[in-house]
């Protein structure tokens, strides 16, 4: 990219950052990383330019100003989970959308391919899994596999398993956000084959107020963590005006912000796997629970960060 059109693309933001200037940290941390990433290109490009000089003195006194207004840790935790995630997540919109859509679209796929052809289930869930469940249907038990482990074992054992499929789903932007896209039809295809197969017993009502129980938080996580996939492979694909090593670094940044956002989501679905699932609750106590978890998924990673992005803008 040309000086002058790295100059002209960037010119209000620098003159909003000078003219206006803040000492709440927030914004402060906000505008250090923009500047920075704006002071690596220029240094890459423009080594000797005037506005490579400009924006090293301009960033060094947002660092200066950063310096003095350094929060406590506790509340730059709070901050990270009140603000800073869902704000990330409100950019990351787009991406959500895409991998939702890939999702679903595997998930009928799944519905589809299971519906017509008997051995598809065996092919994605395995011979062992199905040929339990047909025994477990035959006893009127047919999802008696959530009550056969202990407890605090399978607690800890799907915890791990659920944070290891997010975080390979995520990782997997890296090839250039192909991964991410077959992690997240592979698991569509996997879901939509499974309930398929409740379908054709006549067991779908009874495998949905379940298995949605724990699969409400589950499979949205896994969605939103391909999102933070598709971000990271995005960055390498789309640098924009950056180079593609920080494009790259900006990605994988966001990338783990909201992978590590996700982590108390498994956990609670973990937990609810575990310790609920396994219950024979009344249909009115699984839909709420299921109605629940999907409100909040709703409103934090989706409703919250649209109200909370137009209430930020001046």
């Amino acid at each position: 990219m040309r000086e002058a059109r790295f100059i002209k693309q960037n010119t209000d933001k620098w003159q909003t950052i000078e003219q206006t200037p803040t000492t709440d940290p927030d914004q402060l941390t906000e505008r250090f990383i923009e500047l920075t990433d704006d002071l690596a290109y220029a240094r890459t490009f423009y080594p000797n330019a005037r506005v490579t000089q400009y924006l090293n003195e301009l960033t060094g006194r947002v660092h200066r100003g950063l310096m003095q207004s350094k929060r406590s840790d506790v509340n730059r935790f709070v901050h990270f989970w009140q603000y800073e995630l869902p704000l990330l997540f409100r950019q990351t919109h787009p991406l959500l959308a895409v991998a939702a859509g890939i999702f679903l679209l595997a998930g009928l796929l799944g519905w589809v391919s299971a519906a017509h052809d008997d051995t598809f289930i065996r092919l994605i869930l395995g011979d062992g899994y199905v040929n339990m469940t047909l025994e477990n249907i035959k006893k009127g038990n047919p999802l008696g596999v959530y009550g056969e482990s202990d407890q605090g074992e399978m607690f800890f054992q799907i915890t791990l398993n659920n944070i290891y499929v997010a975080f390979r789903t995520f990782i997997f932007g890296l090839l250039a956000s192909f991964g991410t896209v077959a992690m997240l039809f592979y698991n569509g295809v996997m879901l939509g084959a499974f309930q398929e197969f409740f379908h054709e017993r006549g067991l779908l009502l009874e495998s949905i107020l379940k298995i949605w129980i724990h699969g409400t938080l589950e499979i949205s996580a896994i969605v939103i963590a391909g999102s933070a996939g598709l971000t990271v492979g995005n960055s390498l694909l789309f640098p924009g005006t950056y180079s593609r090593l920080v494009s790259f670094k900006r990605g994988m940044k966001q990338g783990i912000k909201i992978a590590v956002g996700l982590i108390p989501i498994f956990v609670t679905a973990g937990f609810l796997e575990s310790f609920v699932t396994r219950l024979t609750l009344p249909p009115v106590v699984s839909i709420g629970i299921i109605g629940l978890s999907a409100a909040f998924i709703g409103w934090y990673f989706i409703v919250y960060p649209i109200i909370l992005n137009r209430r930020l803008q001046p």
